[in-house]
């Protein structure tokens, strides 16, 4: 029997990375679970590779895509006991090189599909659920050239306390998990045209490597699990030390 036998976990962006990570996690103690993403091969990949799983194809800026991720949920298993809001996007570029339909689009995935999905999913969620918020490293100490991406991770951060407040005496518990550098797949380019440039990262980090994917979705597992009942609003940062000491 694992920790979320016959528990129910809704992750949106679970068809990739992070969130692939966090989907099989749960996967593995025992969960039932939804996952929600853009792409619909992915979703169908990961969907096959877990034990009881459906999938639902949407953008988390649509509010009507949220209401059939959460009408799927409760049609298929009934309830709802762990939300995990992953979805979300990052680019690297200068404050000149920002357009408005760039930034409108950070904004709108990060931040306001972030606050909908929790909304939407409120009617939904058990008593004595948990909800994790995917923010970043990045929102805890200023990075060169992501700007937009840190400001609306800031957000996140900021609503998981909000949030965490708000839903308290529903019995709803309310956290966040701030990765740093992950080895995701959206870095496999970076690694082949410029590994000088993840060298640098690497100087960073206390650690001297990436987190891998595990890692992350090992502290989100934590936070809803049994032995994080008085843990509440809080941001656990996951970034090997680089935003709290310097490694000299």
């Amino acid at each position: 029997m694992g920790e979320f036998t016959n528990k129910v976990v809704v992750i949106t962006g679970g068809n990739s990375g992070i969130g692939e990570a966090i989907a099989k996690k749960f996967d593995q103690e025992g969960a039932k679970i939804v996952i929600f993403g853009r792409d619909q091969n992915r979703l169908e990949t990961v969907c096959k590779e877990l034990n009881q799983a459906v999938y639902v194809q949407g953008d988390v800026r649509l509010i009507p895509d949220l209401d059939k991720l959460f009408a799927t949920a409760i049609q298929n298993f009934g309830k709802i006991d762990v939300l995990v809001a992953n979805a979300g996007i990052s680019t690297r570029k200068k404050i000149e090189e920002v357009d408005e339909e760039l930034f409108d689009e950070m904004v709108s995935i990060n931040y306001k599909g972030v606050y909908f999905t929790v909304q939407r999913s409120i009617p939904h969620l058990n008593t004595n659920s948990s909800v994790i918020l995917i923010s970043s490293a990045a929102a805890h100490k200023g990075w060169r050239f992501h700007s937009v991406y840190s400001s609306t991770k800031a957000a996140v951060s900021m609503l998981a306390r909000n949030f965490a407040a708000d839903l308290i005496d529903k019995g709803i518990r309310v956290n966040a998990v701030s990765p740093g550098f992950t080895d995701t797949p959206i870095f496999d380019e970076t690694k082949a045209v410029n590994p000088k440039q993840l060298e640098e990262f690497t100087k960073g980090i206390p650690l001297k490597r990436f987190a891998n994917s595990e890692e992350i979705a090992e502290s989100v597992a934590f936070l809803a699990s049994s032995k994080a009942t008085y843990i509440v609003g809080v941001d656990l940062v996951v970034d090997g030390g680089a935003s709290s000491i310097y490694p000299l």
